[in-house]
């Protein structure tokens, strides 16, 4: 599929709402930073200014079915912006939907809504039936900062996951070195207010793709993952996925599932982000900083 937010009809059944819905006027759509009056104190001075702050607000992902079912898969705090990308790639990443089973992704307007909820509420019009997973119930409150946790375990990924193929992806450390600035640089949102993560797609030869911020690193990468879907790119087999934080459990995940080779972070794994890896053949390297980083899992693919 193809999309783009700003269109006045995507294509492919990708649509945003319009501006006004069957209960009344929407509240006016939230933007990915906030301007806020602050007092600023250097030393023994003191001055009232302007401060952007990034953006943080719940959005609701719903799903429905042709035969009229429909039900909440999700509810996470998230920066807006992109939010359509965000919904297929969270389908995709936890394995409910990938792009093919999306007929449409709209911004909600059911009457159960109160229009200042129309924006931070999408709906993915399936193809076919709501799916019938028990392991949805956890996923009804994620947060900006970690997500579901790594609440599903390594075994059920073994249920819709196969380990990657080691491929024809090999990784310099040259190559590596460039990730953190080339990420840094595509950061507008960071640059403006400090407070976004972000997630940054590239090449095998180190160029950059595609970039997506958020307050929650998870969103982030949900957000490529979605844009890769709708652009009909998956499985992303021969990329690098570079984090601005650390690598999470959920983030390998997500990458797994999306069937990226190999993910970079600039701070820390966790221990059970190297066991996925480990397990599932995906490159993870941390520290990635200052032209030193830390391999942590498919060395094979790191030369030098």
């Amino acid at each position: 599929m193809t999309y783009e937010e700003t269109a006045r009809l995507p294509a492919h059944g990708v649509r945003p709402a319009g501006p006004r819905s069957r209960v009344g006027a929407v509240k006016a759509r939230p933007g990915p930073t906030t301007p806020m009056r602050i007092r600023q104190l250097s030393g023994s001075t003191a001055r009232d200014r302007r401060d952007d702050l990034a953006t943080e607000e719940p959005l609701e992902i719903r799903v429905s079915a042709p035969d009229g079912s429909r039900r909440t898969v999700a509810i996470t705090m998230r920066t807006p912006g992109h939010d359509f990308e965000l919904a297929a790639g969270f389908m995709s990443g936890e394995g409910l939907a990938g792009a093919g089973d999306i007929a449409a992704i709209a911004y909600c307007t059911d009457d159960d809504l109160p229009p200042e909820a129309r924006y931070n509420t999408v709906t993915v019009h399936l193809r076919g039936p709501v799916p019938d997973l028990p392991a949805l119930d956890r996923h009804f409150l994620t947060s900006s900062a970690c997500g579901v946790c790594g609440s599903a375990s390594l075994e059920s990924l073994h249920d819709r996951c196969r380990p990657l193929p080691r491929g024809e992806l090999r990784l310099t450390a040259g190559l590596l070195y460039g990730l953190p600035g080339a990420l840094r640089a595509a950061q507008g949102g960071f640059g403006k207010t400090g407070g976004l993560h972000a997630a940054g797609l590239f090449t095998a030869s180190g160029t950059l793709v595609a970039a997506r911020e958020d307050v929650g690193r998870h969103n982030a990468v949900d957000k490529l993952v979605g844009w890769a879907a709708m652009s009909d790119r998956l499985p992303l087999s021969d990329h690098v996925l570079m984090v601005s934080g650390r690598a999470s459990y959920e983030i390998m995940q997500k990458a797994l599932s999306a069937g990226i080779p190999a993910v970079c972070a600039v701070s820390a794994p966790s221990s059970l982000a190297v066991d996925l890896a480990r397990e599932f053949g995906i490159t993870l390297v941390g520290f990635l900083r200052d032209e030193r980083c830390n391999v942590y899992a498919g060395g094979e693919r790191v030369a030098g």
